[in-house]
């Protein structure tokens, strides 16, 4: 199992936004304080500091979308959010 810290680097760096887990982006995002709802096969986060929402739904091979690690990259930067929020 990958460490929160090392996914954290890994998406902060964008150099394997394909390359990138879905439950590991989904173990991000609750470490940083997310609070997350599914809904189907999409699981919707939200932030008390975060004005946006991020939903996402994996691949069909387990992989995160890669434009939804960008956008998780986005707001973790914007807002300063990371694992030890």
């Amino acid at each position: 199992m990958t460490s929160i810290r090392k996914i954290y680097e890994k998406i902060l760096t964008g150099q394997a936004d394909a390359n990138v887990r879905f439950d590991d982006l989904r173990r991000l995002l609750l470490a940083a304080g997310f609070d997350e709802r599914t809904k189907g096969s999409h699981s919707i986060f939200t932030h008390s500091r975060v004005e946006e929402i991020v939903n996402l739904q994996p691949l069909k091979d387990g992989q995160a979308k890669a434009y939804q690690v960008k956008q998780v990259r986005q707001i973790l930067t914007k807002h300063q959010l990371g694992p030890d929020s």
